[in-house]
């Protein structure tokens, strides 16, 4: 082996050549248990980030251990089409790249430009995930936009509009005016932001007068723009002030529209002038209002949220009313929202309607991709009824037959499932799944797989014309079918019925909604088992945290943080990162704030750390915390670690190889040290199993961590040294054999983590064993053995490690040399100790170079001593042979001399009035733990002064 561990030497033609062997292959051995975990599918729209290296890492490691279990494993991976964020993406690069819009462009052409942009990322994420070490099965990467995946959403959409399960309303929706398309409420982001309300009077018609006598009422609202929107006012039927007016009419400023009054205990009495205007199209609470009235529905805004040149108006079953005013004033047509409000502003004061305005904090909802305020709007959409659909889901998952790790994960699920609403399904898109649906001229819908099977079914004449509906289907219904159309579905394939369902599904808590419900939901409705019985998609659902920088920030472009996990694993110069970190920023101040918190955060860039280094960091990471901080120091922490492998590595294959480790014959003899590792690396298997089976990888990552470096390392290949120099024949192969079948194992158990350096270290520990099997990935994972359990020997080890590390204490706080041979006295009552001492007599002495062991009774006096206790005996080293009376008072003066100026120091401090008076209180204590801790370590040196004198 190189003497030095090079990650950028082994992991790319390692990896390579397990792809090419077809290593990530399910076996097809039927006999066995399957295993199978869907790869969330990354979205098109660039780099994998932190967050994907974080989960794939983890669904990696699962699949590696179970692999090496001997099941039929198959890790299914492939990329989502992501409609909104591949089109925002499209059009941004079209307008930088050509100074065009998407209008410049007809439907095909936009699309032959994404299907460009899609060969072309895809590449780059497949390229990470096989940087990041992840054995997925390449052979059946799927695309949610592939021909397969085409078909089955059409069926999927068909049989649930057959079922009436679909179906196609006006209807109000969140509305953005940048992307022109409906989008969901958890796409919604709402910021809260100061604004202002604004006091209106309406007038009361036909001369009707309050109960004070005024001829007005005064609503306040913080959107004026739509009060051409409004078609009545709400009170509260039981407001005195107002009650007597129910029923009777408004005149709407600016319009001169008469509008109703109407009860309605939706308003609150106590909250502003009591006055609610209802504007049924542009407000989600004002709709339910007016359905629940009857009241007609005035749509101010085209789609790009500028006010129309007359009014769209409707009943509140979505048909459209040709006998309600819909005029819209001169001034106002065309104008943008917000130019919009300004011009109605002025307006309603020059008429003296405006009665006050007041500086008001309000929450506003914002589209997360477009970063625009958001419209409700009324449209007309496609929805599936999610109540029949989601019964049953949540019954698997209160059954147990679905499981949420962490648990409480699964209250976030209930909250949102209890309260489902319909989930509007078509976005104004052109990029997507085109909904499978023709229209005739007469208003007519036809749904099927085609236009030629909508007349077949349906007998239509081939003269009548067909348009097919232009609206594209939400991303999250294809991907909701990803359990079981990337397994072959509808066809019954072989993988199908093998992998599904599938046994961990690993994402994020943000998507619970989004993703894992419906996923659950619709393959709960159409996959059953040979039996009829429904089939969920996935048993168990592991929720990972999100991951914050290392100062507890989002990680976001915008802000500059984001780490290429490629970056971490390859490393990257300040230049090329700052490059990478600023490009396409529009700000220069903003760009400018990037490239210093990047200068300090890598004054030198990113080093080289492997992948093994990465994805160890990662499991280490994989609490079950919410929020998961990033600690670059950690990350280099974990590349030691890595190095300590490897070098231990070579210890051991210098050491055995080419020797005779006596695997094949000869007799062994096993050595105190040889059974205590034997035992520990048990005690540790044992450990980590129960960690990785109860998805605890930031335990499993600590106890490889704790075995390898402080047990096998450290301890292990020093006590093995006294008899590989100076052992017997049968020791020799009774410590070789040990040495390379441990670290054999300690391969296998570490190799789901970090299986870069492990197979590149077990190609050589093979060659010594003569393991015919080509690679560690297919070698059974290490369990425990009750057998090779020595507890005699774990506790003589570990008494003996005691004595070792006194030893050292005692000449590092001496000043004694570690190549100074040492006479060592010991004083015991105990039979074990002695028993101890006589049966390991040369490793003692060789590991703690000394040049005696004399063992004395504890009540022996004994001449002066450096000391120190430890469990059942005192160690004692005699200062007669160590000591240079002169430098060690030299040492003893000095060391006093600092010890006093510190305590004058925290004196004056301490003494200052103004210092107690002013100081925080901790300050003050720290201070005076300070003075007593310096005045114990100047006793102890005095002491030391007048032993070393008395020699």
């Amino acid at each position: 082996m190189e003497k030095r561990y090079n990650p950028k030497n082994i992991e790319k033609l390692l990896y390579q050549n397990w792809e090419k062997k077809g290593y990530f292959k399910p076996n097809d051995d039927t006999s066995q248990e399957s295993f199978c975990i869907m790869m969330p599918p990354p979205n098109i729209t660039g780099n994998l980030h932190l967050g994907h290296a974080f989960q794939q890492t983890i669904m990696d490691i699962m699949i590696r251990y179970h692999r090496m279990q001997g099941k039929n494993t198959l890790w299914q991976t492939g990329t989502d089409h992501a409609g909104i964020a591949t089109q925002l993406l499209i059009t941004r690069k079209i307008s930088e790249e050509e100074n065009k819009t998407s209008q410049d462009y007809d439907t095909d052409a936009l699309i032959e430009k994404t299907w460009q942009w899609k060969n072309h990322f895809n590449n780059i994420i497949s390229h990470q995930i096989r940087r990041l070490g992840n054995s997925v099965d390449w052979t059946r990467e799927r695309f949610t936009m592939d021909h397969g995946f085409s078909d089955a959403v059409k069926k999927i959409f068909i049989l649930l509009y057959k079922e009436k399960l679909i179906y196609r309303k006006k209807s109000l929706v969140n509305w953005d005016p940048k992307l022109r398309t409906a989008i969901s409420d958890l796409e919604v982001e709402n910021l809260e932001k100061k604004g202002s309300m604004w006091y209106i009077r309406y007038h009361l018609a036909h001369g009707v007068k309050t109960a004070e006598g005024k001829t007005y009422i005064v609503i306040a609202t913080t959107r004026p723009e739509t009060i051409l929107g409004d078609t009545g006012v709400a009170v509260n039927p039981e407001d005195i002030r107002y009650k007597a007016l129910i029923g009777k009419f408004l005149v709407l400023p600016l319009t001169n529209r008469l509008i109703p009054i109407i009860g309605d205990k939706y308003v609150e009495i106590s909250k502003g002038t009591g006055c609610m205007k209802i504007t049924p199209a542009h407000d989600f609470n004002d709709y339910h209002i007016g359905c629940r009235h009857q009241l007609p529905m005035i749509n101010i805004f085209t789609c790009t949220a500028h006010i129309r040149d007359c009014a769209q108006v409707y009943d509140a079953y979505g048909q459209e009313l040709n006998n309600c005013d819909s005029t819209i004033p001169l001034s106002v047509r065309g104008l943008d929202r917000f130019e919009a409000r300004k011009v109605i502003i002025e307006e309603i004061q020059k008429i003296g309607l405006l009665e006050d305005i007041q500086t008001h904090h309000l929450m506003i909802p914002h589209g997360e991709r477009s970063g625009v305020v958001i419209e409700a709007m009324l449209n007309t959409q496609w929805y599936i009824r999610m109540t029949p659909l989601a019964e049953v889901a949540i019954q698997a998952v209160q059954s147990g037959e679905i499981q949420f790790v962490p648990k409480q994960y699964a209250n976030m699920y209930f909250s949102w499932m209890k309260n489902i609403e319909d989930w509007c399904i078509s976005r104004q898109l052109w990029w997507g799944h085109r909904i499978p649906a023709w229209h005739d001229p007469s208003g007519n819908i036809y749904v099927a797989y085609n236009e030629q099977e909508a007349r077949t079914e349906n007998k239509l004449n081939f003269d009548l014309p067909l348009t097919q509906e232009v609206d594209v289907l939400d991303t999250w219904f294809s991907s909701a079918l990803w359990t079981f159309v990337s397994l072959g579905w509808p066809k019954n394939t072989k993988e199908l019925k093998t992998f599904h369902p599938t046994h961990v599904l690993v994402s994020g808590f943000d998507i619970i909604f989004f993703w894992i419900a419906r996923m659950i939901m619709l393959t709960m409705h159409f996959i059953k088992d040979d039996s009829g019985k429904i089939q969920v998609p996935f048993k168990t659902v592991y929720v990972t945290g999100l991951i914050r920088d290392d100062e507890g920030q989002k990680m976001s472009k915008s802000k500059g943080n984001i780490i290429d996990p490629l970056d971490m694993i390859d490393g990257i110069s300040l230049e090329e990162l700052i490059k990478k970190r600023t490009k396409n920023m529009i700000k220069p101040q903003l760009a400018e704030i990037i490239r210093q918190r990047t200068k300090k955060q890598f004054p030198c860039g990113i080093e080289a750390h492997g992948t093994d280094a990465l994805r160890f960091t990662l499991a280490s990471l994989a609490s079950t915390g919410r929020d998961i901080h990033w600690d670059m120091k950690r990350l280099k922490g974990y590349r030691h670690f890595c190095n300590k492998l490897w070098n231990g590595s070579r210890f051991v294959l210098m050491n055995t190889e080419k020797h005779d480790c006596g695997f094949f014959d000869g007799e062994l003899e096993l050595s105190v040290p040889d059974r205590w590792i034997i035992s520990k690396f048990n005690y540790t298997a044992q450990a980590w199993h129960e960690a990785l089976n109860h998805y605890r990888f930031d335990l499993a990552a600590h106890i490889l961590y704790e075995f390898t470096w402080n047990q096998f390392c450290d301890w292990y290949l020093e006590l093995t040294k006294p008899i590989l120099n100076n052992g017997t024949q049968s020791q020799l192969r009774g410590t070789r054999n040990t040495l390379v079948s441990v670290l054999a194992d300690l391969l296998c158990l570490a190799h789901p983590l970090i299986p870069f350096i492990t197979e590149t270290i077990w190609q050589r520990v093979k060659v010594i064993k003569q393991i015919k099997d080509e690679t560690i990935m297919f070698q059974p994972v290490p369990t425990f053995s009750a057998t090779c359990i020595h507890d005699k020997s774990i506790k003589d080890i570990e008494w003996i490690k005691q004595v070792i590390v006194a030893i050292r204490n005692m000449r590092n706080k001496n000043h004694i040399p570690q190549t100074h041979s040492l006479d060592l006295l010991l004083h015991t009552k105990s039979d074990h100790v002695i028993h101890r001492i006589h049966n390991n007599y040369y490793l003692i002495k060789t590991l703690a170079n000394l040049k005696t062991i004399q063992i004395v009774p504890k009540d022996t006096n004994h001449p002066l001593a450096y000391n120190q206790s430890i469990e059942d005996a005192d160690l004692l080293l005699p200062l007669e042979s160590l000591v240079d009376k002169n430098i060690e008072l030299n040492h003893i003066k000095s060391d006093i001399i600092k010890l006093e100026a510190v305590i004058k120091q925290i004196h004056s401090k301490l003494d200052n009035k103004n210092f107690i008076k002013l100081a925080p209180e901790a300050v003050v204590i720290k201070e005076k733990k300070r003075l007593k801790d310096c005045e114990l370590k100047i006793s102890k040196l005095i002491e030391k002064k007048r032993l070393i004198c008395a020699m």
